[in-house]
């Protein structure tokens, strides 16, 4: 158990030395992280980013001193002072694990529920992939694995996200539950009280129980057991939560440093003649065979990819070629809903990146956003429409774990229910990775279904998403454009946000011009007198009303902003080209909030929607041209 010991006192000196931190878990469930570590996982930090690596994701992101102890030893780029700056300004090693701040983090993670979820996304990835690609010679074949607590199992995303794997047998997935029986506020009893073996089995997971978290044996024989299942697997092990400490078994060690005192008393319990932050030789040599065993991974996967090059070259070139995201073409003088337009689209790019997949919440007929292929099951391996069912939460989060494989994914649900979502977007700006959320039926033009089913609020918070690009076309050239912008993204996730009704189409809104985030799609005649500002479907009603004010001699310009995210990032120059400094009127049905900004002259909706024909909620909300009229000459 030295090296166990090891990761544990590193855990400690952290934790202690930034007197912030999380011990309990440390102490508790280090033996199994090691175990998994040293005799299973199949990384190398000669190569982190090697594809075919198995994955790793600490979802009880608050047992970060551990993982970073585990990555020094096993000797990821982690020094002994990355360590001793641990959650300090600046430092490689910040609180909760970051993905491509330190080496060898697969995922952010410390929302609970968000990294068991991302782990169903990678090993979906592997099962796509692996089926695709897979011949008689192997590309594909890594383990996705997750750590996690009783906090993360209380959590809806991962009920729902465990639902989904169990339903579609996703095998390569194993996820080690740190069965400590307490959480911060006291026992788990505190919270619940169901049978463990039961509801997971229920749920279609292959499940194991290891008595004693020390045991390393019994983990290492569970882990074994686990990966020649065909269902996804939960190992789990029982474990004493601050472990060695006086604080064993109490809440009191979740959160707190223990301090020097109680650190002290550890050190003779474990038998840790060792100061802080020294580690023995012997223990870094232990730690060299992952690292061995990881190179011989790397090789023979190298190998198999020379070999499949030549046997294969057509299916080599796809795998390893960036290929082109096509345009969407469409007539000028379309008319239909933004989120048919999307369907289209999505089409034409499935069929040129056949890495490209996704699926919906139940709602596939609606927002018309579905992949090829068929549905993604256990007997179809091929299909490329993901069916989530009604789990908007798991959705996003699984979609992020999708996307941090290198494969370009997207979700589909009606916008007002991105309030489920909204925690996976989050963690995708976070991470800086370019998942997909598409969203239809984007304002109260809803109509019937009221104020229930109408967003409001929702584009004014999803904007203030940092590194979020929302995109609300106003016709199917904004929307073809749009599409293009999200799918060659490689840092930046995308918001699409598309209408239920019909839109005119405009040969102004060329890929170009929605690549600046706003432009002028309708130029005034001579003298600028003032400027229509409007987004999505309120672009049409700008127009409209624009040709009204000429008739009546004010000379306006409709300018269309499909993204704030992008406008905000071009030249002053440009910016004041599009939007000089006169009278401006935006319009847009939902929250008046992010557009002052431009103006302070909103048209907006700050109030909940009502139910009856969209045409009727619209025209109640003052979105019609006699107002939009009416309400720019009172600026003037």
């Amino acid at each position: 158990m030295k090296s166990v010991n090891a990761i544990r006192m590193l855990g400690m000196a952290q934790i202690n030395k930034a007197n912030s931190g999380h011990p309990g878990m440390v102490l508790g469930a280090s033996p199994m992280a090691y175990e998994l570590f040293k005799n299973h996982l199949n990384i190398t930090p000669d190569y982190p980013n090697w594809y075919n690596r198995d994955r790793f994701i600490l979802a009880a992101g608050h047992g970060s001193s551990m993982l970073y102890a585990l990555l020094h030893l096993t000797g990821f780029d982690l020094s002994m002072d990355d360590l001793k700056g641990f959650r300090q300004m600046d430092s490689k090693t910040p609180g909760h694990p970051e993905y491509k701040h330190t080496e060898g983090i697969d995922a952010t993670s410390g929302p609970l529920g968000q990294g068991i979820a991302m782990g169903v996304g990678m090993a979906l990835a592997e099962t796509v992939m692996a089926n695709k690609y897979n011949k008689d010679i192997t590309l594909f074949d890594y383990y996705t694995y997750v750590l996690c607590g009783d906090g993360d199992l209380q959590e809806g995303v991962t009920q729902e996200a465990m639902s989904f794997a169990g339903h579609n047998g996703i095998n390569k997935l194993v996820v080690l539950y740190d069965s400590n029986d307490i959480q911060l506020d006291g026992g788990v009893s505190l919270a619940q009280s169901e049978d463990v073996k039961g509801k997971y089995e229920a749920m279609n997971w292959h499940y194991q129980l290891v008595s004693d978290g020390n045991d390393l044996l019994a983990i290492g024989e569970a882990i074994r057991k686990a990966k020649e299942t065909d269902k996804p697997s939960i190992i789990e092990i029982k474990t004493i939560i601050g472990f060695g400490s006086k604080l064993a078994g109490d809440s009191a060690s979740h959160g707190s440093p223990l301090g020097n005192d109680l650190t002290n008393e550890l050190r003779k319990v474990l038998d840790w003649e060792y100061d802080d932050f020294e580690v023995p030789s012997d223990v870094y040599s232990d730690f060299q065979e992952i690292k061995s065993r990881g190179n011989k991974g790397y090789v023979k996967s190298v190998d198999n990819f020379k070999m499949y090059q030549e046997k294969y070259p057509e299916l080599f070139a796809e795998l390893n070629s960036e290929l082109e995201t096509p345009l969407m073409k469409f007539d000028n003088d379309l008319n239909e809903a933004t989120r048919v337009s999307s369907g289209k689209t999505i089409d034409l790019i499935s069929k040129e990146i056949p890495y490209f997949i996704g699926g919906s919440a139940d709602l596939t007929k609606s927002t018309k956003a579905k992949g090829a292929d068929g549905d993604f099951s256990k007997e179809n391996r091929s299909g490329r429409n993901i069916n989530y069912g009604v789990r908007e939460h798991a959705m996003g989060a699984i979609a992020n774990g999708i996307t941090l494989t290198g494969m370009k994914t997207f979700t589909g649900a009606f916008f007002v229910f991105s309030d489920y979502m909204k925690p996976a977007m989050r963690m995708a700006s976070l991470m800086n990775i370019p998942t997909t959320f598409v969203f239809t039926h984007d304002s109260v033009a809803v109509g019937e279904d009221g104020p229930t089913h109408e967003p409001v609020e929702q584009l004014a918070g999803i904007r203030a998403i940092p590194n979020m690009n929302v995109i609300r076309p106003a016709n199917a050239h904004e929307t073809a454009a749009a599409w293009k912008i999200a799918v060659d993204s490689d840092a930046t996730p995308t918001t699409l946000v598309f209408t239920r009704q019909n839109l005119l189409n405009n040969s102004y809104s060329t890929y170009e011009n929605v690549l600046k985030g706003a432009y002028i799609i309708s130029s005034e005649n001579k003298k600028l007198d003032g400027i229509l500002l409007a987004a999505g479907s309120e672009v049409n009603l700008a127009i409209e009303s624009q040709k009204v004010l000429l008739s009546e001699g004010i000379d306006v310009r409709v300018v269309s902003i499909p993204s704030m995210f992008m406008f905000d990032k071009q030249t002053e120059d440009y910016k004041e080209e599009v939007l000089p400094n006169v009278p401006t009127l935006a319009m847009e049905m939902g929250s008046a909030m992010g557009w002052y900004k431009y103006t302070k002259n909103i048209l907006s909706i700050d109030e909940f929607g009502a139910s009856a024909p969209g045409p009727l909620v619209v025209d109640k909300y003052g979105f019609n041209v006699d107002n939009v009229v009416k309400t720019f000459k009172n600026i003037l």
